[in-house]
């Protein structure tokens, strides 16, 4: 009997001896915790997915730059220098699309190959000076496109945190079942010590041993499942990080303390959401381009000018049947020797355009209806949703409030058994099934606080206010 109370004694002083060493690793360990915080700061400077819609928004403000700068009048210069014949021949030409190369000069009896140097120099602006609106809404839908990418970013950003935020509340909550399974590892160890003793002495009948064995088996393979999910949650951590796979040492806050400023009444403002923020900037967007495709089918007024200037090496008095009267020196040719000039204002309309842009605009406004649908049902999922998070804690908050109770009347009833036990007064199974109920109570306790955090965690996601969850120290 004494023995037997002697390892009771052992049992109890060894798992308080490995609560106290789990919590002087945590102290030791205080300097190189990764807080949440960190975290964050970790994943939106070095995610690569934010990165990318970073570039995206900044082309997207360039894009800007550009669409105004269409506005401005086109300014060609031009200058070309050849040597050639300039045989001219009366008939008809017609300007197909491609390369044409004209000639100017009179018309002769027969072929020849008298050559010279010619020059063309010319300067061409041309200024849609009026368009119904089209350049101002080239820009208008340049900078629709660059909220649509901005708020993109920013929703992305949003995301990002609560997804870090989740991925580290999950392992947080891995770690502490895995303290709260080698916890009960040590405990069962224990009490198959005094059980192989008492069996051992005839105190007990033989299936108790086996039974505390199948115990210890159950109790060793629950550790390993808990260093599975804690390691596989240390992996998606890692992945929301942007970093490589690691063990983490993580803030013990979320397991110790509530939330210092709990909401007082049920949110239910979706309003600012980033993720319908996003949605409703492509909505804007797409009608930006309709608009644009509406007035590309419009006329336009064009104010334009040109200057020109020739050289030939071919003179005034150049006759092909005479000989003479043409140069083929280089500088004689490209020596500019007239020069012309004209200003003036023209109006274009292809008036086919009105029947393509018409299907072109049906179809964009297609676009924006799907859209809004989407919008649409992205705003009565996060309404359910944040509805389900006011519920859901409260309904943590009352957990909360019940694990002290659960754990105190747990642990009483397995010493109780325990000594009982030891007395022959109560079964193995007894022992089990009160075993059982300690080391649930135990998990409940460890990540009833975890589960308020991720309460609101998920009351801040679906009201798009990541500072409710951020904010509370």
């Amino acid at each position: 009997m004494k023995t037997t109370k002697k390892l009771i004694m052992i049992s109890i002083i060894s798992v308080v001896c490995l609560d106290l060493a789990c919590l002087s690793a945590e102290a030791q360990g205080t300097d190189s915790v990764l807080t949440l915080q960190k975290a964050l700061n970790i994943a939106m400077s070095r995610h690569e997915i934010l990165k990318a819609k970073d570039n995206y928004a900044k082309a997207s403000a360039q894009a800007i730059t550009s669409a105004k700068r269409d506005g401005l009048p086109d300014l060609v210069v031009s200058a070309q220098q050849a040597y050639g014949t300039i045989n001219g021949l009366n008939g008809l030409a017609s300007g197909l699309p491609g390369l044409t190369t004209i000639t100017a000069g009179p018309v002769a009896s027969t072929q020849n190959w008298n050559a010279a140097f010619g020059a063309f120099y010319s300067s061409n602006i041309n200024w849609n000076i009026f368009s119904f609106g089209l350049q101002r809404a080239y820009v208008a839908e340049a900078k629709g496109f660059y909220n649509r990418d901005a708020a993109d970013l920013e929703q992305e950003k949003f995301q990002q945190q609560v997804r870090v935020a989740g991925a580290y509340l999950n392992l947080l909550a891995a770690q502490r079942l895995h303290y709260s399974m080698d916890v009960n590892l040590s405990r069962v160890s224990q009490l198959r010590n005094v059980i192989l003793v008492r069996t051992a002495n005839g105190l007990n009948p033989g299936v108790d041993s086996t039974i505390a064995n199948a115990e210890l088996s159950k109790a060793r393979i629950a550790v390993t499942d808990a260093i599975n999910y804690e390691q596989s949650q240390a992996a998606n951590l890692a992945i929301q990080l942007g970093i490589n796979n690691q063990s983490f040492s993580l803030d013990s806050v979320y397991i110790n303390q509530l939330p210092a400023r709990l909401p007082q009444q049920p949110l239910n403002d979706i309003s600012n959401h980033p993720e319908l923020r996003f949605l409703a900037a492509r909505v804007k967007s797409s009608d930006l381009t309709a608009n644009v495709i509406s007035k590309t089918s419009l006329p336009k007024l064009s104010l334009f000018g040109v200057l020109q200037e020739r050289g030939s090496g071919f003179g005034t008095g150049y006759n092909p049947n005479v000989s003479g009267n043409y140069s083929q020196t280089y500088f004689n040719g490209v020596d500019p020797v007239r020069g012309n000039y004209m200003v003036g204002i023209g109006i274009t309309w292809n008036l086919t355009d009105l029947t393509r842009s018409a299907s072109r605009v049906k179809s964009q406004h297609y676009q924006s209806d799907g859209l809004t649908n989407e919008y649409n049902y992205l705003e009565n999922n996060l309404s359910n949703q944040l509805k389900e998070g006011n519920k859901q804690l409260v309904n943590a908050l009352e957990k909360y409030r019940e694990t002290p109770i659960q754990l105190k009347a747990t642990s009483e009833a397995y010493g109780q058994k325990t000594i009982l036990y030891s007395n022959g007064l109560a079964t193995i199974v007894d022992v089990t099934q009160a075993l059982y109920n300690l080391n649930r109570a135990e998990t409940d306790r460890d990540i009833a606080c975890t589960a308020v955090w991720q309460s609101l965690l998920y009351m801040a996601a679906s009201s798009g206010k990541f500072n409710l969850f951020i904010n509370q120290f």
